[in-house]
């Protein structure tokens, strides 16, 4: 399948190093394809030493700069600027961040239409979605193992403003065709979500041949993990697919934007309440109690909204990593602000 790393890459080439791209990240080791093949790689000492946090290392998605000299293994040196990236805070108790993927133009967030079905995890996969700098497209799998659609269908709706919504079944031969149109060549698109939900069954379709590992339901209607590491593929059309491992837990980090265009509705509500510092509780004149009263509001999706802002907040308030995230992220702002505007 063809590879070709694209123009504005290439302009950053310097002399004695090449351009290439992560295909692959397991641990320390990475797996590098430039336009002359591919070869396994590692991050010099010096890459290493510089690196102020995990995210300034690379990821699957990365175009680096890298010395390709030995045939066995090629040495990183640098990490070049990424339009976007998909960030999470990592598993665990830890407070560090864990890098899902870089320089995707779609992330797909995969949720089936049967037991993986929730609302609220949804909100949580937009919030980080919005804020990567990414276009999120919300992907309902398992249409076959869901007996009212459109119901499920208007619910997503409801809380994925400004994202597409499409439906699609693995299991019919065209089941995927609504996932076409944004595989056209060259363009970088990551699937993302719980384990289980079909994600590697529905790559293995549109790769046209059974790459990745699979497995059937579990007999609580939930399909079983099979994905463990991180990996771009080629499609047959020059599109470029990445397949993650299924998430059990998808935690907040420092995505305040995300939250914010996630629940616009939240905020334009709250912004007509009587008081400005309005804390929702008790004050008179407060729209949003008004509006949970009325009916107009889910309160469902405005303890979500509050939550997911708490917890960002929480791993956000470092003001070293805040000034760190603000030098490394420029870039992605610019681009993530001008493609809104448009």
């Amino acid at each position: 399948m063809s590879f070709a790393i694209p123009e504005r890459w290439l302009a950053l080439q310097e002399p004695g190093w090449t351009v290439g791209r992560i295909t692959l990240q397991e641990k320390g080791l990475y797996r590098l394809r430039t336009a002359a093949g591919e070869q396994n790689a590692l991050v010099s000492g010096r890459f290493q030493f510089d690196a102020q946090s995990v995210s300034d290392y690379p990821a699957v998605g990365d175009y680096v700069l890298a010395d390709c000299a030995d045939p066995d293994t090629a040495v990183i040196h640098r990490v070049l600027p990424r339009k976007s990236l998909f960030v999470r805070r990592a598993a665990g108790t830890s407070k560090t961040e864990q890098v899902v993927a870089a320089n995707i133009d779609t992330v797909f967030l995969c949720m089936s239409l049967n037991n993986d079905f929730n609302l609220r995890r949804l909100e949580r996969y937009l919030a980080v979605a919005w804020e990567s700098g990414a276009d999120p497209v919300v992907l309902l799998t398992k249409a076959d193992l869901c007996a009212d659609i459109p119901q499920k269908q208007a619910e997503v709706a409801s809380v994925a403003m400004g994202a597409d919504v499409l439906t699609v079944s693995a299991m019919d031969a065209d089941g995927y065709h609504q996932v076409t149109p944004y595989l056209t060549a060259g363009r970088t698109v990551a699937f993302v979500g719980s384990s289980g939900v079909g994600k590697s069954t529905l790559i293995n379709r549109l790769l046209g041949e059974e790459r990745l590992a699979t497995d059937g339901l579990r007999n609580d209607d939930k399909g079983h993990h099979t994905t463990t590491h991180r990996e771009l593929l080629v499609l047959p059309g020059g599109a470029m697919v990445i397949d993650t491992p299924g998430m059990r837990e998808l935690g907040m980090w420092d995505a305040a934007s995300g939250v914010e265009q996630t629940f616009a509705d939240m905020e334009a509500l709250a912004a007509r309440c009587r008081f400005r510092n309005c804390s929702h509780t008790s004050e008179p004149g407060c729209a949003v109690r008004e509006a949970i009263r009325r009916g107009e509001l889910d309160g469902g999706r405005w303890l979500s909204y509050q939550k997911l802002k708490n917890e960002n907040d929480y791993a956000a308030d470092s003001a070293s990593y805040l000034a760190a995230k603000e030098k490394k992220f420029k870039e992605i702002a610019k681009i993530n602000k001008n493609n809104r505007k448009r």
